[in-house]
């Protein structure tokens, strides 16, 4: 540049009307890259988006002002700031499970025909906080607000599979194994051999455990921790009711709890 020459702005071919935009979607990709990366200077920053370096350096200059990220004062390199954290942290709170899952039971209920229950841990108990009644007139009990025991029901298998190992072992010290019919499972170990088969299938069944004439299956609800938050079931009467036989059923219901984990902020890895 000669003496008395404009300075002409770095801006990698931006033009006047896509500059704004394109520097959004750059300041997006570099906060993705300290996500994946947890650090990076500014030259690892400029060659993965293959930009100049000044560019690079103008964006993480941009980010640092608003806290979105934190200079490494020992290494120079960048990281996500507490800004992120800090709007991270205010999602949780608008997200309703109940409210998410509402229209995705109905829908179950409406197609498969049967009752379909949203089910959450309480203490020892799983409770049935929302429900989708199916238009049969042979529809099963309403267990809305029910605490029901975890151990033989297809919601408390799933919720219960989702528990540390500990916490299992604590929950399980304290309610013991009650047997509510002929099928409940009794012991210890075999239980232990069943949260395995859940964990490994991604759904838990319920034949006949804790009532008589009832079947059920249910698949778990993660939210964007990928913890274990709830359990979305199907039930109907044994004598027509099979998981195993109703076409799509369980296709459909796995789909089901993907759909509201996701609107919950689950990202399967």
């Amino acid at each position: 540049m000669t003496v008395g020459e404009p300075e002409v702005p770095d801006t990698d071919g931006e033009d006047a009307s896509s500059g704004g935009v394109q520097s959004v979607d750059r300041a997006l990709a570099i906060l993705e890259i300290l996500a994946r990366d947890g650090s990076s200077g500014v030259g690892e920053v400029a060659e993965e988006l293959d930009i100049h370096k000044s560019t690079a350096s103008r964006l993480l200059s941009s980010l640092l002002a608003r806290g979105m990220v934190h200079q490494n004062t020992n290494r120079g390199k960048y990281e996500l700031g507490f800004s992120i954290l800090r709007m991270a942290s205010s999602i949780p709170g608008r997200l309703s499970l109940v409210g998410e899952a509402r229209p995705v039971i109905e829908a179950l209920a409406g197609e498969y025909k049967e009752t379909v229950n949203l089910a959450v841990l309480r203490e020892e108990y799983a409770v049935n906080v929302d429900q989708a009644m199916g238009p049969s007139m042979l529809a099963t009990h309403d267990w809305l607000g029910s605490l029901t025991p975890l151990h033989a029901t297809s919601s408390g298998k799933v919720l219960l599979a989702g528990q540390g190992a500990d916490e299992r072992g604590r929950i399980l010290k304290v309610t013991k194994l009650p047997q509510r019919t002929a099928n409940t499972v009794r012991t210890r170990p075999a239980l232990e051999r069943e949260l395995l088969r859940v964990l490994k299938n991604g759904y838990a069944e319920a034949r006949e455990e804790f009532e008589m004439g009832i079947n059920s299956i249910a698949v778990p609800i993660h939210n964007h921790l990928g913890v274990v938050v709830g359990a979305i079931s199907v039930s109907g009467p044994a004598f027509r009711f099979d998981p195993q036989e109703v076409p799509g059923l369980l296709q459909g219901i796995k789909q089901a709890g993907q759909e509201v984990s996701a609107a919950l902020g689950y990202t399967a890895g």
